[in-house]
């Protein structure tokens, strides 16, 4: 008993950083129809921001952790109106060559700018240990905690931006269809640029809260994207709602599988997941399912 109420706590807690990944891939997806590769190559860099302020001041966590944040939001910007703006209105394969290469000019500039590419440690925001009640571990820790409340705060947070705000009404409206919304006054270029940043950001804010648990290199939130990829496909690319819950039963199933079978097959396993959804609903769990009518 206490080895399954640890494996799903843990599950939960790694869950919660796959959700953050999928969502922010959501966001772009709804309003762009674009997948950005390069998403976790971002969320590394805006890391390695951090940790650099973090060094600079003394020690300040929550300095680095802002600074996180406004540099996902900056990049995601700047990278939609400098590099994959021009791609739109073009074959979908220019956008992913695009992020593809976005990817790799990333990971390749934090090579050289941080540390000669070599592995460092993150600090985490609150104590590692594992939380206990009685002598029961629960297999989560306080910085857990902090990890689920803040990736759960951001998506209130999003989900009232689109559901009760001006802004949020256009990006939803761009998102159901873009000229449309030009016709009707929308300033679809900026919205878009929007969608983007805000994208940015909550990648951002995965990097840092996963890489405590982790080394900080280059390629480090590769594996971290290939996962956040697949409970979003789980969930459902046009879903909010199914980023984070396909997060979260992604990471309750690998940790099982980790627990009781073995941790080397925790990808495999992710990998079969992904497989299963694209055979049997490949517009994911939480997608809304298309009438026709004849």
């Amino acid at each position: 008993m206490q080895e399954f109420i640890e494996f799903t706590l843990g599950g939960l807690a790694s869950g919660i950083i796959y959700s953050a990944i999928a969502l922010s891939l959501v966001l772009i997806w709804r309003g762009t129809r674009v997948l950005n590769y390069a998403q976790g190559g971002m969320a590394m860099f805006t890391t390695y921001v951090a940790l650099t302020v973090i060094n600079d001041t003394g020690g300040n966590y929550w300095l680095g952790f802002l600074a996180a944040l406004a540099a996902g939001f900056a990049l995601g910007a700047v990278l939609e109106r400098g590099v994959v703006r021009p791609t739109v209105g073009k074959p979908p394969l220019n956008s992913v060559i695009v992020t593809i290469g976005i990817l790799i000019f990333i990971e390749g500039l934090a090579g050289i700018i941080f540390y000669n590419g070599q592995s460092a440690s993150f600090p985490p925001a609150y104590s590692i240990v594992s939380l206990k009640v009685g002598s029961i571990a629960l297999g989560v820790s306080w910085n857990d905690v902090f990890t689920a409340a803040a990736v759960l705060a951001a998506a209130v947070l999003l989900a009232a931006l689109f559901r009760y705000t001006t802004v949020g009404l256009r990006l939803r409206a761009t998102a159901f269809n873009a000229s449309v919304s030009r016709l009707l006054g929308v300033r679809v270029g900026r919205v878009l640029t929007l969608g983007w940043a805000l994208a940015g950001l909550i990648g951002a804010l995965a990097g840092v809260l996963v890489t405590p648990t982790t080394f900080l290199n280059p390629n480090s939130m590769d594996a971290i994207f290939v996962l956040g990829f697949t409970a979003a496909v789980i969930g459902g690319l046009d879903s909010p709602v199914g980023a984070i819950v396909g997060g979260l039963v992604l990471g309750v199933v690998l940790s099982y599988v980790g627990g009781y079978l073995s941790a080397d097959l925790i990808e495999l396993a992710g990998l079969a997941a992904l497989v299963l959804v694209l055979m049997f609903r490949p517009s994911g769990l939480f997608a809304p399912t298309a009438v026709r009518r004849v």
